[in-house]
């Protein structure tokens, strides 16, 4: 008898503990459920530290800008183009000095003959003190001032394989060219303006708008090689206000108004 006593009485403590267990346990998993704790192993994602813009880290900007006739500024009758266009809206944004140290755009110059002025040891002391480069290059490789884009008996009639053709060839040099800027001077911020079609308007087809878009793709992968170089888009500002920023000197490059909206695209994207 003491013994069955003893068995019963050890079942029922058994059960006892096991159902206190079981509501302690239960009482737990419910208090998480409707009031979650975070687990003092976690921790709060922090945001990556933003790098401070080219603008906000350096007490003055100095500028070189070398290419073509864009760079050069031909079209714009105040002589400023858009180099002397951004250093005075950078300097008003900034509130800090800025210098265009050099500007060593030729008029006419295509990919082949930059490339060579690269390799001359004045060309890279320029772009090593930069800070800011600005360059543009290819319109004339693509264009060609009009040679053999338009046939027909009025020489009206737009040729888009004459432009498509030049594109690979052209290419290739920017290719070096950017490796010759960033070897020259790594750190500084480069900025390529992208090309327009000047022709758009005698084009109807928009073919060449094709070509250009090639050109600047092209460009784009070559630069994105390099994560200081950027290329700035001018496409879209010409195609529906090509007459207003045209200048009506060569129908080829931009006029006041032109450089004016390109200076902002690039200061826009200093900032």
């Amino acid at each position: 008898m003491k013994t069955s006593r003893f068995i019963w009485g050890a079942i029922g403590l058994t059960a006892t503990i096991s159902t206190i267990v079981f509501a302690v346990g239960f009482g737990y998993a419910a208090n998480q459920i409707w009031f979650p704790k975070a687990s003092g192993d976690l921790q709060l994602a922090t945001p990556a530290p933003t790098k401070p813009s080219i603008i906000d880290s350096s007490a003055k900007l100095q500028i070189v800008a070398l290419g073509d006739s864009l760079t050069a500024g031909t079209g714009d009758n105040t002589g400023k183009g858009y180099v002397g266009r951004v250093r005075d809206k950078l300097e008003k944004e900034s509130g800090k000095p800025v210098y265009v140290l050099n500007n060593l755009a030729i008029p006419g110059y295509k990919s082949d003959q930059l490339l060579a002025d690269l390799e001359l040891k004045k060309t890279q002391d320029a772009l090593a003190q930069a800070d800011i480069i600005l360059l543009t290059i290819g319109g004339n490789d693509i264009f060609a001032g009009g040679d053999g884009l338009f046939t027909g008996e009025t020489q009206t009639d737009f040729n888009p394989e004459a432009a498509e053709k030049r594109v690979d060839p052209a290419l290739a040099n920017m290719d070096k060219i950017m490796a010759d800027i960033n070897k020259a001077n790594p750190k500084a911020t480069l900025l390529y303006i992208g090309l327009y079609h000047p022709f758009l308007d005698l084009d109807p087809n928009r073919e060449g708008s094709l070509t250009v878009q090639r050109w600047n793709n092209g460009v784009f992968k070559l630069t994105n090689k390099y994560p200081q170089m950027i290329i700035v888009p001018t496409y879209d500002l010409f195609e529906q206000n090509l007459i207003k920023y045209l200048s009506s000197a060569d129908h080829f490059h931009p006029n006041g108004d032109g450089y004016d909206r390109i200076a902002d695209r690039i200061v826009q994207i200093l900032k």
